[in-house]
């Protein structure tokens, strides 16, 4: 049987071929100084928005990948109280109030060396809401192996068998000496290693792939010198399967090229994400700014509906039904704002008749 990675004699010197990252490592670079030139032209307020959407876009997607699905205006209203904004003082429930937390610990504090007691302390809080785990904020201790499995139990399939409990303390202790002295490496290379070497010693009982990511994003914030504000895990969730298949290919030989360049690729298009989100958020600042006071309560209130739903909008498009149900107005009344709404170049329209929908205008 082949030996997993750990196994190996060379475990963990990784091998590479440096020369293919070198255009995806340029292009990221590049990337990013338009990326923090567009957000400097933001105004002050706008920029905390925008912080507090993209941070918790990526909280609420990169819980979703490992199937716990969260409430965005929960998340949102923690990370404002953790960032100490203004905030609604709603009762947060704990799965949210974890994972902002350590949204907002890796945002402010990611110029700090990684230690052993910062990743306990995130998985304390991530795991907070969890009864059925053994141990929590320490790394696993059971006896049992720690497999990546899949299919019924009595076709188990098993993908992957992190190092076993009693070898995890040197694993990690290993493991965090390599990141705190590897800031020399490229961002891209440094980052695509560091998230594969830590999902490889799976030290945690759960919770795992969500701190393995926001390790990468910490690796990447020192190597830019600056919060990073990247829709990563979003754009991991859009193709889930591809992710975990490219896990998996790397879990039995330590050359690992081709990881890598799926990593870069996927960072650089998380990078079109959050372009394309300052875009909107310009394109929103812009669009209030040419309707102000002509807006109806009505009006303002789906308008405002709409922008929550971000870059994608309302998936289909706006409906008069929606419109109706949204203003609790007569179907008469949606129909006379919406009019209007295409007058003043808000919204236009697709479809006819009951099949008429409503997108926003220029975006």
């Amino acid at each position: 049987m082949t030996k997993w990675i750990w196994q190996q004699p060379a475990w963990p010197n990784f091998t590479y071929q440096p020369e293919r990252l070198i255009a995806l490592e340029q292009q990221f670079l590049q990337n990013a100084g338009f990326l923090l030139g567009a957000y400097k032209h933001i105004a002050p307020s706008d920029q905390e928005q925008l912080k507090i959407d993209l941070v918790s876009e990526e909280a609420v997607e990169t819980s979703a990948i490992e199937g716990e699905i969260l409430d965005r205006a929960s998340v949102q209203s923690s990370l404002r109280r953790n960032f100490g904004l203004a905030n609604d003082h709603k009762r947060i429930p704990a799965s949210e109030q974890g994972i902002s937390y350590m949204m907002v610990d890796l945002y402010k504090n990611f110029a700090l060396p990684l230690t052993h007691d910062l990743l306990c302390d995130w998985h304390l809080n991530l795991m907070n809401a969890r009864t059925d785990l053994n141990i929590v904020g320490s790394y696993r201790q059971h006896a049992d192996a720690m497999q990546i499995v899949s299919g019924p139990l009595n076709k188990l399939r098993i993908h992957y068998e992190a190092p076993p409990s009693h070898l995890i303390p040197d694993e990690m202790g290993h493991y965090i000496q390599w990141f705190n002295t590897s800031k020399h490496l490229p961002v891209l290379t440094r980052a695509g290693i560091a998230h594969l070497y830590f999902e490889l010693i799976h030290p945690f009982e759960d919770g795992n792939g969500r701190i393995g990511r926001a390790i990468a994003e910490k690796a990447i914030s020192q190597s830019i010198n600056q919060p990073l504000l990247l829709a990563v895990s979003k754009t991991i969730q859009k193709n889930k399967k591809l992710y975990y298949a490219e896990l998996a290919a790397s879990n039995n030989n330590l050359e690992i090229t081709n990881w890598l360049i799926y990593f870069a690729d996927t960072l650089i298009a998380a990078q079109e994400y959050t372009r394309s989100y300052i875009e909107f958020l310009i394109n929103k600042i812009k669009l209030y700014d040419r309707v102000k006071d002509q807006l109806n309560p009505r009006q303002a209130k789906v308008l405002e509906r709409i922008f929550k739903e971000g870059i994608d909008g309302f998936k289909g498009g706006l409906s008069a039904e929606n419109y109706i149900t949204l203003t609790q107005t007569s179907r008469a009344t949606a129909t006379r704002d919406l009019q209007d709404l295409l007058a003043k170049q808000v919204l236009y329209s697709t479809g006819e008749r009951k099949s008429t929908r409503y997108f926003l205008y220029g975006f």
